[in-house]
């Protein structure tokens, strides 16, 4: 009986070499699309910013009062009013307060869309919001300058939350100078989603380890 010898089959090094070139086409399509949704989220979340402030500056052109503030928004049936004092008083997410009255009376003007006083999401599901100073109502402290260049809240402020650091740091840079402890865009590094803002509390520097998220504020 003739022994019948088993030949064992396997990849040549031109098949090799040409299922390396397919991996390395397939990684690089898929890391230029998370590239270019990243991209799309920072333009998102930088005409979001200047859509409200476009917004806010348009309403105060027609009712000659700012949004949440406004003492005669009773002009809409259920609308809750301001004081008229020039400031808008609450922290940016604090529920029955200006802060929040900003955006419901932005909504029944027709400048954003929507309705209610909810706070509006941003690209990367954050919550957008404004306050003045540490959201008291009371006078804030210095103003944006040599003195005061360490501080976040100062004077009226619209704040995007839960923006990765990459995002954060893009925003800041195609939006102001890059810098998150200084200019008219400034960020604070987040221990939780979407926290509370404190007036004495110093801007931080961005790090991009892959990890942090910042709240972002822009000042209007």
């Amino acid at each position: 009986m003739k022994n019948m010898q088993s030949r064992q089959g396997g990849f040549t090094l031109v098949e090799i070499a040409i299922v390396l070139v397919i991996i390395g086409l397939l990684l690089g399509g898929i890391l230029k699309g998370q590239e270019m949704i990243t991209q799309a989220k920072i333009k998102n979340v930088i005409a979001d910013m200047s859509g409200v402030s476009a917004a806010m500056y348009g309403y105060q052109d027609r009712y000659r009062a700012l949004p949440g503030d406004d003492k005669a928004a009773s002009r809409w049936s259920g609308a809750t009013a301001g004081d008229g004092d020039g400031v808008v008083v609450g922290k940016w997410t604090e529920a029955a307060k200006e802060s929040t009255a900003f955006w419901d009376h932005l909504r029944r003007a027709g400048f954003v869309s929507g309705s209610g006083a909810d706070n509006p999401f941003n690209a990367v599901s954050g919550k957008m919001g404004v306050q003045t100073g540490d959201g008291s109502g009371a006078s804030p402290v210095g103003v944006l300058g040599e003195a005061a260049d360490t501080r976040l809240f100062t004077g009226l402020i619209m704040c995007s939350a839960n923006l990765p650091d990459k995002i954060a740091i893009s925003v800041d840079a195609q939006m102001d100078d890059g810098d998150g402890n200084r200019g008219s865009v400034r960020a604070k590094k987040q221990a939780a989603p979407n926290p509370d803002l404190v007036a004495k509390d110093a801007a931080d520097d961005y790090t991009e380890d892959g990890v942090s998220t910042y709240i972002v504020c822009r000042q209007m």
